[in-house]
């Protein structure tokens, strides 16, 4: 585990929160796993202090849980947890791509398409992180080309938040081809300016990979 030192003026328990909170979000750290703070802190190279408090910050997001006479764990993805997020995305992805329809730019959408090309490649090379930064490329595009920052925002905020989920789906390769068609009629939709279109396809995106996000938890809990 490394630990991003970035921001001088940041406290050494928000570098040691951001520091787990990345490694829970990108799935290095499992759901389950026991969070000892001797054995964060000698990884890390601080006192537990810092890793005690960075704990209680991850437990306030829902990432870690405690558990009586075992202590912090990271939390389990569960089915309520995973359609709240995804109802919010649905209806958030649905506003951004009719705005996109509206308002992108031929800047814009062949920015799109070039995105649409680099999640396709990524999902060649087999390598999760990478396929994961491309999708997560290919959809800021979208809401960013909406003007609308608010949006933008509250888009952002979620995505950290979906980031864990986002690794469950890619881990299927057998979709990797849906999510790439996905992607392009997206693409096509917002060249026409088909709000309808564009909409339905977001929403079919968005069931997808919850269908794909359930079959994989099941698979790794050997139902």
């Amino acid at each position: 585990m490394k630990m991003d030192l970035g921001d001088g003026y940041l406290p050494l328990r928000d570098v040691v929160f951001n520091t787990l909170r990345q490694e829970i979000l990108t799935g290095k750290m499992k759901p389950g796993e026991r969070l000892m703070e001797i054995h964060l802190a000698d990884k890390l190279g601080v006192s537990r202090t810092p890793i005690r408090e960075a704990i209680r910050m991850l437990e306030l997001e829902g990432l870690v849980i405690m558990v009586p006479r075992k202590g912090a764990q990271v939390a389990q993805i569960s089915w309520k947890s995973l359609q709240d997020v995804l109802e919010v995305r649905r209806a958030l992805d649905v506003l951004a791509i009719e705005l996109a329809c509206e308002r992108m730019t031929r800047k814009d959408l062949d920015a799109l398409y070039k995105a649409c090309e680099s999640f396709a490649e990524a999902t060649d090379t087999k390598d999760t992180r990478k396929i994961a930064e491309a999708d997560v490329a290919f959809h800021d595009i979208i809401v960013a080309s909406t003007g609308n920052n608010r949006l933008t925002q509250i888009v952002n905020n979620l995505s950290e938040q979906m980031y864990r989920y986002r690794f469950e789906y890619i881990k299927d390769a057998s979709r990797h081809h849906v999510l790439v068609q996905e992607h392009m009629e997206m693409c096509r939709s917002i060249q026409v300016k088909d709000k309808a279109a564009a909409a339905d396809v977001v929403r079919k995106h968005i069931d997808n990979q919850e269908q794909a996000i359930i079959t994989q938890l099941k698979l790794e809990k050997g139902e």
